[in-house]
């Protein structure tokens, strides 16, 4: 979740500098060594620049500093942490000399005006206790047949049938169906297109001027907030009531809300509607956005690298042993696809779906012999390591036998953080990633419909024409 509410800051830095900011003081330290850099322009510093986040690393890497360097994003002094041991000192660092920062217009679109700067809810988009119980390998294996099942009627529906497809849009279509499965238990097609629209509006609004007033893009999702957290505590309500007749029987849940409650019931620490809702919609949004962009680029790869295909092929129809239409995938299946996880990294060390994460720091620290002063952000970003010669020779040749072993050195491949804060869904990515790679490639052989497509930063990279895609059918 912290890794996609980062996703989103990138795109926030460009639209919010267009807007008229009134800075306060910058911090003052005296005697300080501050690490080397520059604060740009007045009111938006950097923030331009920033639009390229991997050019602007490497640029500023060279001229400053390999180690730290600062900026100024947004209106805020910012020290940027480069390479493995940046990585490692921030990681290892969590909630001792940095913690968690978001902008409050994330927190606008997304927390209930009641949540909105009040203490006593603490940091909603923090995941909690309940999604690590939902999140863990244990309980994820469970959900790998529905997973499979669900990523076969979308093929069913969407790809039998044509000739060429767009793999963005429909990727995004899949996850954001899968989600509404394991978070909600709703499967309804018209269900999910409602919540889906109401996403779609809160998006846009992420990435639009933070003017809410009637009739701009900012307003529009602040009044889709408010009708998905009145469709969601509808779903709630409903969910209380079929769990009440349903205390005294066998109960199984393969659903993240109907968890939440359990749970609640049981700790007798019930959760707000309000409360509840809100993570929902964040954990909602966390798993959509980059997961789809992980997949996207993964096909993307699978068409341009022929003998890459056909190794993923050979391992995922030789050891999934999935038979028949009412059979699927299991977790043991799941853990044969190594191959197919080390295409996947690989991927996102080439296209990472996120560029970082953001940081406050809550005391003055040293790092490189420079201070970071308290009240500061600081910034990690992928791009200080993943197309590093230092750590990956050959950075922009796709490579999977780089994970094979021991992989790549610690710290150098982040798609997925770090530390206590390492991205929660991981696993949950890991294993919608590979179930979606074993039903296309199983059935596709893939072609690039525009080799020559380019790639755009809307903030994560994105195929420009959303990635047409020929398809080839096997014979059977």
């Amino acid at each position: 979740m912290d890794i996609f509410f980062s996703y989103l800051i990138y795109f926030m830095l460009f639209s919010v500098s267009l807007a008229i900011i009134l800075l306060s003081p910058r911090l003052k330290s005296p005697g300080a060594k501050l690490p080397p850099g520059r604060k740009g322009w007045p009111v938006i510093g950097e923030t331009l620049e920033f639009g390229n986040p991997e050019k602007f690393l490497k640029h500023r890497m060279k001229k400053y500093s390999q180690e730290v360097f600062r900026t100024s994003l947004m209106g805020e002094n910012m020290a940027v942490m480069c390479g493995a041991s940046g990585n490692k000192f921030l990681f290892s660092n969590e909630d001792k000399l940095v913690s968690s920062w978001w902008p409050s217009m994330i927190k606008k679109i997304l927390y209930s005006p009641s949540f909105f700067d009040n203490p006593s809810t603490g940091d909603l988009m923090k995941p909690s206790s309940v999604f690590h119980e939902f999140l863990k390998p244990e309980a994820l294996k469970q959900y790998v047949g529905i997973m499979d099942m669900m990523a076969r009627k979308h093929i069913d529906m969407h790809w039998n049938s044509n000739k060429e497809v767009k793999v963005y849009p429909l990727s995004k279509k899949y996850t954001f169906a899968l989600s509404c499965r394991l978070f909600l238990n709703i499967e309804d097609p018209k269900s999910v297109a409602k919540i889906s629209d109401g996403f779609d509006r809160i998006m846009a609004g992420f990435f639009s001027l933070p003017v809410d007033i009637p009739g701009t893009t900012f307003n529009h999702a602040i009044k889709a907030r408010n009708n998905l957290h009145k469709e969601i505590r509808e779903i709630i309500r409903k969910r209380k009531k079929e769990l009440r007749e349903k205390r005294d029987k066998e109960l199984v849940i393969h659903d993240l809300l109907s968890h939440m409650l359990i749970m609640s019931y049981e700790n007798s620490k019930v959760m707000s509607d309000i409360e509840i809702t809100t993570r929902i919609n964040s954990l909602l949004l966390a798993s959509h956005e980059t997961v789809s962009t992980a997949i996207t680029f993964v096909f993307k790869y699978l068409a341009e690298f022929p003998d890459v295909y056909d190794a993923v092929f050979k391992e995922t129809s030789r050891d999934c042993e999935v038979q028949g239409p009412n059979e699927f995938l299991n977790w043991n299946d799941i853990q044969k696809m190594k191959y197919s996880w080390n295409v996947a990294r690989e991927s996102m060390r080439l296209s990472s779906p996120s560029h970082g994460a953001f940081r406050e720091a809550i005391a003055d620290f040293t790092y490189a012999g420079f201070t970071i002063p308290k009240g500061w952000k600081v910034h990690w970003s992928v791009h200080s390591t993943h197309k590093n010669p230092k750590y990956f020779p050959d950075r922009e040749k796709f490579d999977p036998s780089r994970f094979e072993g021991k992989g790549p050195p610690p710290y150098t491949f982040v798609s997925f953080g770090g530390g206590p804060h390492m991205c929660l869904g991981k696993e949950y990515a890991r294993l919608e990633i590979l179930v979606f790679i074993h039903n296309v490639v199983t059935r596709f052989k893939l072609e690039k419909a525009n080799p020559k497509e380019k790639i755009i930063f809307i903030p994560g990279p994105t195929p420009a024409n959303g990635l047409p895609i020929r398809l080839h059918p096997h014979q059977m």
